[in-house]
């Protein structure tokens, strides 16, 4: 360290650094400064107290908002003051006028290759990667002579933020006056070839985009429905200062109902005054009144028609529209009454077409329905209770009750056979000690049991009495020797009789074996033959099909019927489980 140095000591160092830091900082408000700064903001409100004064001497008006009277931070503000919300100096904006100049510097030619110049265009602007030429068969680096222009370079040193941001900076606005200049020069151009075109073909036809400039005006916005709302203007809601407002119309809050946004009332204010006799019934009777509703039929169909390629306009061509739509709308009609007809021809049913309108059908009858307070009914026609979407009361394979009308052991059946097997076919009941293996006819199928046992008994009585009436009638004197043949003779016709039954009934059962045994080897060739073919063969008998094939329900023979009593099994057999 030199001799002539000042030696500060360090405590006033550091004395002088927080003193500094102090200054820098924004110092806390305590509550007490708070509660005086909002006293002082009222009493200048009030009056009582000066205004705030700036750094020019001009008072600050009091009713200002902080918002607009609070200096942003980075402007550096000692007090009160206003000058930021005030136009800024020329020094101040900094050089946003100035114009830096822009493109190629066509006041210096470059004819040779320069080192650190760009390899395709030889311009020293910019490098090879970043040129915007197309690339040269041969590049600038290795050609003999070039001719070359410079790029201005705007800088970059910028002296605010405004001006670093600054889109258009340099602008020229006479650059936008040429191209107006030369979008008119083209405009005439044209005009001039069509006047030329007409001269010599007067008949010549001029497409949509030579001429018939106007034919979409309707599609320029229209006051009122610009999309920028800088620029909207709200003339379709201006109402006349004369005019009753819509809702002063009826004053009962429970009316229709009033937009105050859009200023709309859709519905009639008055419903009990007819439309057509109030002054005001709403905008959607104005809307759906009169040819409006056809007029926006007619624009939706020249929107379709147009988006599939004809040519039509309901503004400049209103007649060729309204005839396309007539065409339109009949052919729409026979093709709809063509495919229906072809429907009706293919799939039956014009019955079901003619029938009367529905306000005939359910409209009011001339039967006659008298009802209670209670709302019976005590004269006329009951209506019909609704019943189950199922079946009722169907009774099928013969049974006279419905499966579910037997319980027995766990198990549901049919009540009229007392069958536990669903949809089986009904034999009726049968008296389970009438049934033998030996005997040939099993005993008929009768429903009644009891009633089969009356008969029985009748018969053995009338028997009975036509022996006694014929021993009656015979003479009384030989009453005795008579009576004793009789009796022999009727012996010996019994026992004939009982030889000849029984060796009708051996015959008989001899030729039902014979038939069982054919049947089980029938039988047996059938289920051989179904198990080697998957398909069930023509001459497989109806009830053994498989499940799912479809055949008519036939009643059982008197053998199938006894087949089956012999096959089917007893679960009341105590020898079952042995077996």
């Amino acid at each position: 360290m030199s001799s002539g140095a000042i030696r500060t000591p360090v405590s006033q160092i550091i004395h002088n650094k927080d003193d500094q830091d102090a200054e820098e900082e924004p110092k806390k408000k305590s509550r007490e400064d708070w509660r005086k700064a909002k006293e002082l903001e009222e009493a200048r409100k009030a009056g009582t107290a000066p205004a705030a004064v700036d750094e020019e001497g001009r008072d600050i008006n009091p009713h200002i908002p902080q918002y607009i009277s609070n200096a942003p931070w980075y402007y550096g503000s000692q007090g009160p003051t206003l000058k930021h919300q005030r136009p800024q100096h020329e020094d101040e904006r900094g050089q946003l006028d100035n114009r830096a100049p822009k493109g190629l510097d066509t006041t210096r030619l470059v004819t040779k290759f320069r080192k650190g110049a760009c390899e395709n265009c030889g311009a020293m602007t910019h490098k090879r990667k970043d040129c915007l030429e197309r690339p040269r068969k041969v590049q600038a680096k290795y050609a003999e002579s070039i001719v070359v222009h410079d790029e201005h370079i705007v800088s970059d040193a910028s002296i605010n933020y405004d001006e670093k941001r600054d889109r258009w900076s340099s602008y020229d606005p006479a650059n936008h006056r040429e191209i107006i200049e030369e979008y008119e020069k083209v405009e005439e151009a044209k005009r001039q070839l069509k006047a030329e075109k007409l001269k010599n073909d007067p008949d010549a036809e001029i497409s949509d985009e030579e001429g018939n400039e106007d034919k979409y005006v309707d599609e320029v916005d229209m006051p009122g429905t610009k999309v920028d709302s800088k620029q909207r203007i709200t003339v379709r809601n201006l109402r006349i200062r004369e005019d009753t407002a819509k809702y002063l119309r009826n004053l009962d809050p429970n009316s229709a109902y009033y937009d105050p946004k859009t200023r709309s009332m859709r519905d009639n204010p008055n419903p009990a005054v007819p439309a057509e006799e109030a002054e005001f019934a709403g905008e959607n009777f104005v809307r759906f009144s009169g040819d409006t509703t056809a007029q926006a039929t007619a624009q939706l169909f020249a929107w379709e028609a147009h988006g599939k390629g004809v040519d039509v306009h309901l503004l400049a061509e209103p007649t060729k529209l309204e005839l396309l739509q007539k065409e339109y709308e009949q052919k729409k009609e026979q093709f709809k009454s063509s495919t229906k007809t072809d429907i009706v021809e293919k799939y039956g049913g014009e019955e079901h077409l003619q029938v009367p309108s529905k306000s005939l059908l359910l409209a009011q009858t001339e039967e006659y329905v008298e009802y209670s307070r209670s709302g019976k009914v005590i004269k006329g026609i009951e209506k019909p209770k609704a019943r189950s979407i199922y079946e009722e009361d169907v009774y099928i394979n013969n049974h006279t009750t419905i499966w579910g009308s037997y319980w027995n052991a766990g198990r549901w059946g049919y009540k009229c056979c007392k069958s536990f097997i669903k949809n089986s076919y009904c034999v009726g009941m049968q008296e389970p000690e009438g049934y033998s293996e030996g005997t040939m006819n099993p005993p008929v199928a009768v429903a009644n049991p009891d009633a089969l046992a009356r008969v029985q008994a009748e018969e053995q009585q009338t028997e009975k009495a036509t022996v006694e009436s014929e021993v009656d009638s015979a003479p009384s004197s030989e009453s005795s020797e008579e009576e004793e043949e009789v009796v022999q003779e009727t012996k010996k016709s019994k026992k004939k009789s009982k030889k000849r039954e029984k060796k009708k009934k051996a015959k008989e059962q001899r030729k039902n074996k014979k038939k069982h045994k054919e049947a089980k080897e029938k039988e047996k060739e059938v289920a051989k033959s179904s198990r080697s073919s998957k398909t069930v063969p023509e001459e497989l008998d109806d009830r053994k099909r498989p499940y799912n094939s479809m055949y008519d329900v036939k009643a059982p023979t008197e053998d199938e019927i006894e087949e089956w009593k012999k096959k089917r099994t007893r679960t009341e057999d105590p020898m079952l489980q042995f077996l």
